[in-house]
């Protein structure tokens, strides 16, 4: 795998990355409209007022922007490079479909109100793209032997368990985001209990508040389940074992840091803590679905030497 490739690889997947939290930094500063009903400009000009929310939203566009181009080029080397992988492809056109809706309801969102369920699907389909991203990395260093690969297929109740399990994340994401946008954050005022109460009223920001401290909850379930299924199978598949013990040790965090918002009064720092350590509990489950996914019945393979790992430089 040569140098250029491998700098491609870091640059898409950090780009991305680096795209997730300047959006959540927008989100938890109130800043998305720093630059008022103007897209892509900022104010109808290229230089941004001097002013903490112009340019916290004009450089959330910027690093867009550039890491974007980023993701577009990657995918191509993907599609042309390694189309022989169906796998590949089709991440390549997962990330590039989902980088382009989120730029598409970014314009939008500034252009014209948008409810709050939909400002919520913000930062999933970013994540989305982050995800393709980064297992189109992880295949590419695979591909080069130098990843663990995916050649002892895994019991049918894994790999069901390990889908269900991204989509349940998935679904967690949605509802924390659901709780920035409609300003519940505070609805509860302490933490573990929600003001005082195993069970508060269940209506409104403390409603909303509580749906998604229970969600929560129910991912512990989930991946406790999934890393006793995978515990099962660790002499076969290591790999699996120990990434569900990162998306546990992850979810942990992430808790802790929910809990510290409130704590905090909603501390900056800690909230982008939050943002970033579900980005990274949502990128592990994917590895796992994408490591207990059988590797194709029949593929097309290029000549050897195109995939021969790069010499020590």
């Amino acid at each position: 795998m040569t140098r250029g490739l491998k700098a491609l690889v870091w640059v898409s997947v950090v780009g991305m990355f680096v795209v997730l939290m300047a959006g959540a930094l927008v989100t938890k500063t109130g800043s998305g409209e720093g630059c008022g009903a103007s897209w892509p400009l900022c104010h109808g000009q290229w230089l941004p007022a001097l002013n903490i929310h112009s340019i916290i939203e004009y450089t959330h566009r910027a690093v867009s922007g550039i890491a974007g181009l980023a993701v577009l080029v990657f995918s191509v080397v993907l599609w042309r490079s390694y189309g022989w992988r169906p796998e590949l492809k089709w991440l390549a056109g997962i990330s590039v479909f989902f980088l382009l809706l989120q730029s598409a309801l970014g314009a939008w969102v500034v252009l014209a109100p948008q409810p709050d369920w939909m400002l919520a699907l913000h930062f999933g389909i970013s994540l989305a793209s982050f995800a393709g991203v980064f297992l189109g990395g992880i295949m590419l260093y695979q591909l080069h032997g130098e990843g663990t690969k995916r050649e002892r297929p895994v019991s049918a109740r894994l790999r069901q368990w390990a889908w269900f399990s991204l989509v349940y994340v998935y679904g967690v994401v949605y509802t924390g985001a659901y709780v920035r946008h409609t300003n519940s954050n505070l609805a509860c005022l302490d933490w573990p209990l929600c003001n005082g109460q195993l069970i508060p009223e269940l209506s409104g920001p403390v409603g909303i508040q509580f749906a998604h401290r229970l969600a929560a909850a129910g991912a512990v379930l989930v991946l406790l389940w999934l890393a006793r299924l995978a515990y099962a199978e660790r002499a076969q598949r290591p790999d699996v074992y120990r990434a569900a013990l990162w998306a546990l040790g992850l979810l942990g965090a992430q808790i802790l840091s929910g809990g510290l918002s409130v704590l905090t009064s909603l501390s900056l720092l800690v909230m982008m803590l939050h943002s970033a350590v579900i980005t990274l509990m949502f990128g592990v489950v994917a590895y796992i679905c994408l490591q207990v996914t059988p590797e194709p019945a029949s593929v097309h393979e290029p000549d050897a030497r195109v995939l021969a790992p790069s010499p020590t430089r």
